[in-house]
């Protein structure tokens, strides 16, 4: 993939899918104040946040500013990955009084729809705390109506102005996929269901490794473009209030790009 596209607005995908929310009055609730204006601009980029936004000191409690718009949010993560990649982390949001405010409310101003992988949990790879990040993870960022209800909980009951598909270098759940394509064999248990999903994903103009790297960004492609579907969702990014953007994390540079 290209590392240096920038991070900016995706074309909305028609919706043709509604969620099935609670009841009436609670989506007529949730669709109150769909209003706003343009979507995420096209200069924000992703994991090229500028070193004067990678302090090594941490800032006193209650005093960072929690993103509110889908610009916002990305320039966080991106300055929280800069951070990471260069050992500069601050693990914010932590202190007891952080914790102590956080037995109230909470304010997340990003979910983010990653894999299982031990090695890619997202408050570490941006650099972010207690209360910071809505968390979804399934195997190969695979959606089932369980990992649909909660990222539209998170964007919808919550206000979170940014929903990032995080895929990852040397994903299992695509290699499995992959394999399993390749040979026609049948993965054991629910294991299967995982490669299903990925299956119609799978860049089979390439061969070996290079198809199952490929297939990584085909599928982070393929899952945003879905969440983008969502009526509800789609909703929200055309007032300007919610950005739907799809990602990579890559293990060898600890650097996040955006996949287009």
């Amino acid at each position: 993939m290209n590392s240096d596209r920038s991070v900016g607005p995706e074309p909305t995908t028609s919706a043709h899918k509604r969620f099935a929310l609670p009841s009436l009055a609670r989506r007529a609730l949730l669709r109150a104040g769909l209003t706003g204006a343009a979507a995420l601009g096209t200069t924000a980029a992703l994991g090229t946040a500028s070193a004067s936004a990678a302090p090594a000191t941490t800032p006193a409690a209650g005093s960072r500013h929690r993103p509110s718009t889908p610009e916002e949010a990305l320039r966080e993560l991106a300055a929280g990955n800069r951070r990471w990649s260069t050992f500069r982390e601050r693990h914010p949001d932590e202190s007891p009084t952080v914790r102590q405010s956080l037995t109230s409310s909470q304010h997340p101003f990003a979910v983010v729809l990653g894999c299982i992988d031990s090695r890619v949990p997202p408050e570490l790879v941006f650099d972010q705390g207690l209360g910071d990040l809505m968390t979804v993870r399934s195997a190969g960022e695979v959606l089932d109506e369980a990992v649909l209800g909660s990222v539209a909980y998170g964007v919808l009951e919550l206000d979170i102005p940014l929903v990032l598909v995080l895929g990852h270098q040397s994903c299992g759940a695509v290699k499995a996929a992959v394999q399993a394509d390749g040979t026609g064999g049948r993965l054991p248990a629910h294991i299967q269901y995982i490669a299903d999903a990925i299956a119609p994903n799978i860049d089979r103009t390439k061969e070996g490794d290079a198809r199952v790297d490929s297939t990584v960004d085909a599928n982070v492609r393929a899952v945003r473009a879905r969440l983008a579907a969502e009526p509800d969702l789609a909703a929200k990014v055309d007032a300007g209030k919610l950005a739907i953007v799809g990602a990579r994390y890559d293990l060898t540079t600890q650097r996040v790009r955006r996949v287009v």
